[in-house]
């Protein structure tokens, strides 16, 4: 190693590089970057000391979180930095103004926050203080970690035991994108690509469906979230059941969020909705928060013809995706990734995002399920847990983001999208929308 990068703690693998060039698209629209939140809203103040010990023993365990991501040549690789900078903030109603706006505005304009790729922090924690309320925000970057990532440091934060605390730790194996690759011989890499390539062929046929007004220029993030009561939730949970059966919910929440957005204007131009998910190569015991983006992207869609019929829409989805199963196209990804890692950002990223047909974005909105939240006590430092909602910035178009989590069984929907692009009375509909949805069976 040469004297220059002597520095270096770990160079960023396939599915890194994947993120970072959805970072690249972002930052090309004059927006942050790809910021990401998890906010935890508070009954009452936390032990504040006993957090800040905690978050400090977080960053001597993990000291990626004080690293700063550099370019070398061609590839980018998390260095060191000469000065440690906090990772834990406080912020204060001091105006007396609002509480509800004081705290939404501190969180939009910490998502909001423009930075040089090189030297805003992996992580950080906020405290976002008010008289009656208090809301805990952790926001970091693609490619630091995925939401997965991001959800066990929160577990790492509330895990009183220390012995159970010392279990989470870094991958002792090469990055997984690259360990999944080694079972297989060099010409089924070669078939693997090219069914990659076939199947994103099949899906360029049909162009997106794209709500945004694409005419403006975007300005910034916001969101709105919606918690559910118990009685919806359980009946969303039973209604999926019955209709995509008990490993699809999040087929089920894709295809509601496909037919709500079709009733907001039928007529809209394009032949299909079309969303981005993500396989995610890792096991499910595994503790391992940081270099985590062990996903490869994937794809549901379905054409403007199915969505008057709920039943088909579900049925469609459902065989979409058991497809993708049987013909391992989530596998077929893994080489396409590795050899992307080598593109620059932007021309990773145009091929992430355009279509081959039309050369139009491909994605008619983005969305992740993060499933069941389960928190130690659901307490936080002494403080119950009330609400759990997720953020992303998002390219534009399609500059719109479906999030959705389930906490102490109730459903939480966060909506990301960029103003003006969409306006808050628009995402408002799109809920109501969204619910009837839901509910009717």
């Amino acid at each position: 190693m040469s004297a220059a990068n002597t520095d270096i703690i770990q160079m960023l693998n396939p599915s890194d590089c994947f993120t970072l060039a959805m970072d690249e698209e972002i930052r090309q629209e004059k927006m942050p970057g790809s910021l990401c939140g998890f906010a935890l809203e508070l009954s009452g103040t936390p032990d504040i000391e006993a957090l800040e010990q905690r978050i400090t023993e977080f960053g001597t365990r993990f000291p990626l979180a004080f690293a700063s991501l550099q370019q070398r040549g061609k590839r980018y690789f998390w260095c060191q930095r000469e000065q440690e900078h906090p990772l834990f903030y406080q912020h204060y109603n001091t105006h007396k103004i609002d509480e509800v706006i004081f705290h939404k505005e501190t969180v939009v304009r910490l998502l909001n926050h423009k930075q040089d790729r090189e030297t805003i922090p992996p992580v950080e924690f906020h405290l976002i203080s008010s008289t009656v309320k208090n809301t805990f925000l952790m926001r970091w970057i693609h490619p630091f970690c995925d939401a997965r990532g991001a959800d066990l440091i929160l577990k790492y934060l509330c895990t009183e035991s220390l012995d159970a605390r010392k279990r989470f730790d870094l991958p002792k194996l090469e990055p997984l994108v690259n360990t999944q690759l080694a079972k297989y011989k060099w010409w089924q890499k070669i078939s693997l690509f090219f069914k990659a390539k076939r199947y994103i062929s099949k899906l360029d046929n049909l162009q997106s469906i794209i709500h945004a007004d694409t005419s403006l220029t975007p300005k910034r993030l916001n969101f709105n979230t919606y918690t559910l009561s118990l009685e919806q939730t359980q009946t969303i949970n039973t209604l999926a059941r019955q209709q995509v059966g008990l490993t699809g919910t999040s087929l089920y929440y894709v295809g509601c969020f496909m037919r709500a957005l079709h009733k907001m204007n039928p007529k809209q131009a394009g032949e299909a909705y079309c969303t981005p998910y993500a396989f995610n190569l890792r096991k499910n015991k595994a503790l391992s928060p940081l270099l985590s983006n062990h996903v490869a992207p994937l794809f549901a869609q379905a054409p403007k013809a199915l969505l008057d019929d709920k039943a088909a829409l579900l049925e469609h989805l459902k065989q979409q995706n058991m497809q993708t199963i049987r013909e391992k196209f989530d596998y077929a990804f893994l080489p396409v990734m590795w050899a992307a890692s080598w593109l620059s950002l932007e021309q990773h990223g145009e091929k992430l995002r355009n279509s081959m047909r039309t050369g139009t974005e491909r994605s008619s909105f983005w969305f992740s399920d993060i499933g069941h939240v389960d928190l130690s006590n659901n307490s936080f430092f002494g403080s119950d847990i009330t609400k759990i909602y997720h953020l992303c910035q998002i390219s534009s178009p399609p500059a719109l983001a479906f999030l959705s989590c389930q906490f102490n069984k109730q459903l939480t929907f966060s909506y990301n999208f960029i103003e003006p692009l969409f306006t808050q009375k628009w995402i408002e509909s799109l809920h109501k929308n969204m619910l009837e949805e839901l509910l009717t069976p």
